[in-house]
């Protein structure tokens, strides 16, 4: 790490134990709400007697009963929040517990009150509460009063608005920029927001798209916009079917098929798993075998007691060290690199957090999100760029497909991955933020001749889906196993080590699998998006999770689970015997189901061979 980094902690406050609900500045005034109110003015979640509840003050935000545990109450006014919260908080020995509701409370107050009761008592909710998960929120927005202030207006003003598959927020942005972001911009980036991060969607030919400040839509004395890009922009998204930029998006997608394109992604979050304990700590938060030699990279998933999963990401094992450098911390023992989505990163943060604290693991994990950029150069060409930028050998013997390396890249030194979201031969650049211009600009430079492109998520999103890759909380959610998800490879199912959720997974392989994730094609060029129902033989088996088009084999494609409607277990052969039909707003098209990736499924690509 760099001296000047003050890299986060595991560090947990203790106390009292206590349930606590957060309220927010109304947005017409930014006044707090007042210190004490009438009990009728709170909203009920329905899992206590409201004669048990004494509401000394609102100022606090907390209330507590003596002598009495945390899990048996949770009250909370119905007022205005950035987007509904709760949780065990993060890093927290004690069991403290936010409670910070949606708007509507009457309404959702009976679910969410059964789900967060659930949740204190077993450890996890039944469903899938993501969206309401006070873990998906980083402190330097929770803490900051401008994104409050904005992003709880906007939640209220687009509270009946239409929800469109690719919508983008106004408020709050520009909170967290990566080093590439000026660069980008300049060469037509439309960035999306994900968790404060401002991160490439795609690449726009009709100049520069920059987000400006929050206009509050005109209201409160404010000017609104006007001849803005970036808004009409996002209001060519409002449609359910292809946007006007659907074609800008395949040639994207198809220069990474056929040359190469450049992600930046380094809004992911890159954690550092160090200390006496690592090791056994990384035995039990993750299903892979990871203690593999210093050098390798192994794809893995993070469980919960139950065998959901909590995350999906890399672990790079490391030399140890006694010199600490921008691309690693000093340590001793054993070491791991954790490359996360940024937009789940403070999740995951938090879910090794709270894990390393139940288990008393004497290690440390060091945040270095902000510290190091991410540049992947994926594609057929991609060696070849690379080979002109790099001083390293990247020939398939001298560097294996997931494995790392300490390399200069025009001059700066950077850990070199060879990895790939996208399903082709490439390469992920872990950069130090000061080095992440000069050597993106040097990548740029010698790919021109290769047909090099800048390429967003949007590309990323349906390059993935063609090639099967997973997206957590999309098609893998805490109430997702792997072996539902098709992961079962990632699990150390012939190792004896333990590792967490191990044992609901063997009880669900012995049992049999009641539902399976399924990769559906279809040829009529129609949108997906998620949620459409899926059909078998006539009848309604399960939704789409997650939906995008394949420009590569030119078809819609989606996943999503499916269940045999006579509650038997999900095998292959119900899978393979079925005729399939998706239905998008009333009318069903016919589907073709597939066991493997509908492209490259023997996986010649990401070895090179093409």
């Amino acid at each position: 790490m760099s001296a000047t980094t003050t890299p986060r902690s595991t560090s947990a406050s203790k106390g009292t134990p206590c349930l606590w609900a957060a309220m927010r500045p109304t947005p017409s005034s930014g006044r707090r709400c007042p210190t004490s109110l009438p009990l009728a003015s709170l909203t009920w979640t329905g899992m206590c007697s409201a004669r048990t509840l004494k509401v000394p003050s609102t100022a606090s935000l907390c209330w507590r009963r003596r002598g009495s545990s945390p899990r048996s109450a949770a009250l909370s006014p119905s007022r205005l929040t950035t987007s509904p919260s709760w949780g065990r908080r993060p890093n927290s020995e004690d069991s403290t517990w936010a409670v910070a509701p949606p708007l509507p409370g009457m309404m959702l107050g009976g679910g969410c009150g059964r789900e967060l009761a659930h949740w204190i008592v077993h450890g996890r909710p039944e469903k899938d509460m993501y969206s309401y998960d006070i873990r998906r929120f980083h402190p330097r927005l929770t803490d900051h009063r401008r994104w409050i202030r904005e992003r709880s207006h906007e939640s209220y003003a687009k509270n009946y608005s239409v929800v469109f598959p690719h919508d983008e927020p106004l408020a709050g942005r520009n909170m967290r920029t990566d080093p590439l972001h000026e660069e980008l911009l300049a060469r037509g980036c439309v960035f999306q927001e994900r968790q404060g991060w401002e991160r490439p969607g795609w690449f726009t030919p009709q100049g520069t798209a920059p987000v400006l400040q929050y206009d509050y839509y005109g209201a409160y004395g404010n000017q609104a916009h006007r001849d803005y890009a970036y808004g009409r922009l996002l209001g060519d998204e409002y449609t359910f079917d292809f946007p006007p930029h659907h074609d800008v998006i395949k040639k994207e997608c198809l220069a990474c098929r056929g040359a190469a394109a450049v992600f930046n992604m380094s809004y992911f979050g890159k954690f550092y798993l160090v200390g006496l304990d690592a090791r056994k700590a990384a035995d039990w938060l993750f299903s892979a075998d990871v203690n593999r030699p210093p050098g390798s990279t192994v794809y893995t998933c993070m469980l919960n007691h139950r065998g959901g999963t909590e995350s999906d990401l890399t672990v790079s094992r490391l030399a140890p060290s006694s010199q600490a450098s921008a691309l690693a911390p000093a340590f001793e023992g054993d070491g791991y690199y954790l490359a996360v989505g940024g937009a789940v990163a403070q999740h995951n943060w938090a879910h090794i957090s709270t894990v390393l604290q139940d288990q008393k693991f004497r290690c440390q994990l060091i945040d270095g999100s902000e510290d190091l950029g991410m540049i992947s150069i994926q594609g057929p060409a991609s060696r070849a760029i690379l080979q002109e930028v790099l001083d390293a050998d990247l020939s398939n013997e001298a560097f294996p497909f997931s494995t790392h390396k300490l390399v200069r890249a025009a001059g700066h030194l950077v850990r070199a991955m060879r990895l790939s979201f996208v399903g082709e031969l490439g390469w992920e650049l872990h950069v130090p933020r000061p080095a992440c211009v000069p050597v993106y600009q040097a990548v740029m430079t010698a790919g021109a001749k290769h047909g090099l492109v800048n390429a967003g998520y949007r590309a990323i999103d349906s390059l993935s889906i063609e090639k099967g890759y997973r997206h957590w909380h999309a098609d893998l959610r805490p109430d997702d196993s792997p072996l539902e998800a098709g992961l079962a490879f990632t699990c150390k199912f012939t190792s004896a080590v333990p590792f967490l959720g191990r044992e609901a997974l063997e009880k669900q392989r012995a049992e049999g699998l009641r539902r399976r994730l399924l990769c559906l094609t279809v040829d009529e060029k129609v949108p997906m998006f998620g949620l459409e129902a899926i059909w078998r033989n006539g009848q309604v088996v399960g939704h789409i999770r997650r939906a995008d088009f394949g420009f590569a084999i030119d078809k819609t494609i989606a996943y999503g689970y499916i269940r045999d409607p006579s509650g038997g277990p999900v095998s292959l052969d119900f899978v393979k015997s079925g005729e399939y039909a998706l239905e998008r707003m009333g009318v069903t098209y016919p589907a073709r189901a597939h066991l493997k990736s509908p492209f490259d499924p023997d996986n010649k690509r990401v070895k090179g061979i093409y």
